[in-house]
């Protein structure tokens, strides 16, 4: 069993900002080193792109699970400006989980992007629900509200992937009380577990 683990963004282009200005990779990158130690210890094979500091073009990183059994990309959130510029930063948190329906395996996609919400949910985390909103920028119909699953069909690395391809976006780093939870290594552990045993459920895969 192979998983491809993408660490979302890269230290050139770092993508969203923190509340104390981190930049988003720093976050994408101590979420996969952990999950990927957590995989390893269930004895799946994985393999790692946007880790080692080098620019990896999006369409490069789907194109590493032309043999795999799952792509999943590690993001965290941000806000739309307007809403940060109306002082509403406070006000969003939780995760979200992302699945084309373009992926030639849309249906598995669905089901390990439940699965991994699930997990989310499992250690107390509540799933955001705000990309749904119909405004420009949002608008990603839920697939699963309970769990936190969104459609999002053009997102590059989930439609190009010829395996099953999940996006998580563990929390919301522009909310400072979030980011102070996010930037927290023991609550990273607490959560990388449960993702892998989802990973693993999603799959049928007994180690």
């Amino acid at each position: 069993m192979t998983v491809v683990l993408d660490t979302g963004h890269s230290p050139s282009a770092p993508g969203a900002t923190s509340a104390s200005g981190y930049g988003e990779y720093a976050f994408n990158l101590q979420a996969t080193d952990m999950i990927a130690h957590e995989l390893q210890e269930r004895g799946i094979q994985v393999i790692r792109t946007g880790h080692d500091g080098r620019h990896w073009p999006l369409r490069s990183r789907a194109a590493q699970a032309h043999a795999a059994d799952l792509f999943l990309s590690v993001h965290h959130d941000s806000i739309q400006q307007e809403w940060l510029d109306q002082g509403r930063a406070g006000e969003f948190a939780g995760f979200a989980v992302l699945a084309s329906m373009k992926n030639p395996l849309a249906a598995k996609s669905t089901r390990c992007a439940s699965a991994i919400g699930a997990a989310m949910r499992h250690v107390g985390e509540k799933p955001s629900l705000y990309h749904a909103t119909p405004v420009k920028g949002e608008n990603r119909p839920l697939i699963d509200r309970v769990n936190g699953v969104h459609r999002f069909d053009d997102l590059v690395v989930l439609k190009s992937s010829t395996a099953p391809a999940v996006l998580l976006e563990v929390g919301v780093i522009i909310n400072p009380r979030e980011e102070m939870k996010l930037a927290d290594p023991h609550f990273v552990r607490q959560y990388a577990g449960p993702v892998a045993d989802a990973v693993l459920q999603c799959l049928g895969w007994r180690p």
